[in-house]
């Protein structure tokens, strides 16, 4: 790939993605472009690159270019402990102490939705254990590949063996073709969570609700400090007062000054009344 190349690549995956792309990823970049040239058997990344920014291509390309680039990497109950802390300690206190009769979770980067059904999954046995109560959850993400596998809700089995041997007997269903070595959520499960495309970049998100709990790990390491910044005030301004914003465990606020208070490692309180 020649330097204009890689420069009209990088200037349009920052703009349009928010993620970095510095002279060290080249590399990374031809790696993954690569599929996509040996898919469409086009022989360099200069005609890639024509194509791609054509009025043809752009219409049948942008989305396969943006799932090549972006990360997908997530997991049923990762981070456990992040869980554990909604459960013990969130939960009482939205659902008990504050009397939410309608709660409203929103799965920021939700890749093909492992940590979205997880949510619903520890809410479901929260339900059970203390009170009935309402629980929504949105899962969003750029790549809309991911988002229909999320959709489907069904894992291979290697993917759901995080889940607890329990819950997924009460909340899962196991394929009835052995040779199928797959699981997909439970109706019960799936009534509670919907996903749709968002791309964090968009100067506004069309998002109604207010979101008591919000889950955003590992995105923002994609970011540089002003998009971070950006996005974030973005997501806080549809977090409702009291609500909690999960973050991954090498991410930090920086230099924002929104009313978010540390209340855990990588767990904020928005500390903005109504």
């Amino acid at each position: 790939m020649n330097q204009e190349t890689f420069e009209t690549f990088k200037e349009f995956i920052e703009s349009n993605l928010g993620i970095r792309i510095p002279q060290t990823k080249k590399i990374m970049l031809e790696s993954r472009l690569a599929k996509r040239l040996r898919a469409l058997k086009i022989p360099t990344y200069e005609d890639y690159c024509e194509y791609v920014f054509s009025d043809e291509g752009f219409d049948r390309e942008i989305q396969q270019l943006i799932d090549v680039v972006t990360t997908n990497e997530t997991d049923f109950f990762r981070e456990s402990h992040h869980y554990d802390l909604m459960e013990k300690r969130i939960l009482p206190e939205l659902i008990g102490k504050n009397g939410v009769e309608s709660l409203n979770v929103w799965s920021v980067a939700a890749s093909t939705g492992q940590e979205a059904y997880t949510i619903a999954m520890v809410l479901e046995e929260f339900r059970k254990a203390s009170r009935p109560f309402k629980y929504s959850i949105l899962g969003t993400d750029i790549s809309e590949t991911v988002l229909r596998v999320a959709h489907g809700g069904i894992y291979t089995e290697r993917q759901a063996e995080k889940i607890p041997s329990r819950m997924k007997r009460e909340y899962c269903l196991q394929n009835r073709d052995p040779d199928q070595k797959t699981i997909r959520m439970k109706p019960e499960i799936r009534e509670h969570v919907r996903f749709r495309r968002l791309n964090l970049m968009d100067s506004s998100y069309p998002i109604q609700k207010k979101y008591h709990i919000v889950f955003c790990r590992n995105v923002f390491i994609y970011f540089d400090k002003p998009t971070q910044l950006m996005v974030l005030e973005r997501i806080h301004s549809h977090m409702a007062p009291g609500g909690y914003l999960f973050m991954g465990h090498s991410e930090n606020l920086g230099n924002s000054s929104l009313p978010l208070k540390n209340i855990a490692s990588a767990v904020y309180r928005n500390e903005a009344e109504d």
